[in-house]
């Protein structure tokens, strides 16, 4: 949520293409509106603007200039092709069918800069009626299209739990009540969540990411401090999770003398593509990179925000392949991630032809 200085570029570039443009959408989101020459939908093409806490390694001309700020996701690119799109589908404005948002987002990396957006009225004004967005993907070769109806990205909750015990010496374990065994313990019985409770064809990740305990080797500390990112595709099975997280926190500090507390906190729901819209993109693709490069793609355990408005709005979310060679499959969040700038072109004219399919 900080892109002042992006969303003044967007906007300022939006506004010499003579759009209609508000900012300070979901704090720092932009919108430029485009209304073409024949009647139609009203289209909206969405890009994410934020970086990641990350100290870039690439030596490119283009690397970050903000030492600990960098693009590891790809969202520069996105930027950039929705920018140059938008200049396109203004140069054919006649050809262009109802109205089309160029939806610049902030916050994608955590903070819901999409719901934000929503909220603060992003999809009204004009009302939109279908929704777009693509995320270069270092996993798939330049040229490349990614698509699939239905779910396809995870949600992604998460939780904190506290563990309180008993201090004391580490050589009297007797008169203490260790967190760290209850920790260990519970991360231990929480993965029988996936592999004892959850359908199989239900694909559900709980990964303890972080657990904080403790100063020095032979002292029990009082408490415990866990965190843990869950991620499934389901609605209902993400509905139940906190249950299952508190029922076997509670079984095993009960049962090892300890008291916990717990932090559930919902997040991004799964990113759900709308069949004919993905059908629409399937034609796009078919005519921008061939059919034979359209790929329907499994499903990944990543999450996005855009999930936000696709719950609201019809829409289908697609992967733009990147990759060119060794030094462009590197995975994103890395501080040495890149892609192959031959894949702008096809993520340009992929946008440009969503926009003017009626």
């Amino acid at each position: 949520m900080q892109e002042h200085r992006t969303a003044a570029f967007v906007a300022e570039r939006l506004r010499a293409l003579g759009l209609r443009v508000r900012e300070g959408v979901g704090q720092t989101g932009v919108l430029g509106v485009l209304e073409g020459g024949r009647p139609g939908p009203v289209t909206l093409l969405r890009a994410d603007m934020d970086a990641l806490p990350v100290r870039e390694l690439n030596e490119a001309v283009y690397a970050s200039a903000n030492e600990g700020v960098m693009h590891a996701c790809g969202h520069d690119a996105h930027m950039t092709i929705l920018l140059t799109a938008a200049a396109e589908l203004t140069a054919r404005r006649d050809e262009v069918p109802g109205s089309i948002v160029f939806c610049f987002q902030p916050g994608e990396e955590g903070s819901a800069g999409n719901r934000l957006m929503i909220e603060d009225g992003a999809l009204e004004d004009p009302h939109v009626d279908r929704c777009f967005a693509l995320h270069v993907y270092s996993g798939l070769d330049v040229g490349k299209i990614g698509v699939r109806d239905g779910a396809f990205f995870a949600s992604a909750d998460e939780f904190a739990l506290t563990i309180e015990g008993k201090g004391g010496h580490g050589a009297m374990p007797q008169i203490s009540v260790d967190p760290v065994v209850v920790a260990a313990h519970f991360i231990t019985a929480l993965q029988t969540i996936v592999s004892r409770e959850v359908h199989p064809k239900d694909p559900t990740v709980i990964t303890v990411g972080h657990v904080e305990a403790g100063t020095t080797f032979n002292v029990i500390p009082d408490r415990a401090l866990l965190q843990a990112t869950v991620r499934n595709f389901d609605r209902e099975t993400r509905e139940t999770m906190p249950e299952r997280v508190e029922r076997i926190a509670k079984g095993v500090c009960e049962a090892m003398r300890a008291s916990y507390r717990l932090d559930y906190r919902f997040s991004y729901p799964a990113t759900v593509n709308d069949p004919a819209m993905t059908d629409l993109v399937r034609e796009v693709g078919a005519g921008v990179v061939g059919g034979e490069n359209v790929i329907e793609h499994d499903i990944v355990l990543w999450s996005e925000d855009m999930s936000f408005m696709q719950e609201q709005r019809p829409g289908s979310y697609f992967l733009l392949g990147v990759r060119g060679g060794p030094e462009t499959s590197v995975p994103h969040h890395n501080a040495r991630f890149d892609l192959d700038e031959r894949a702008l072109r096809v993520g340009i004219e992929m946008m440009v032809a969503l926009g003017l399919h009626g």
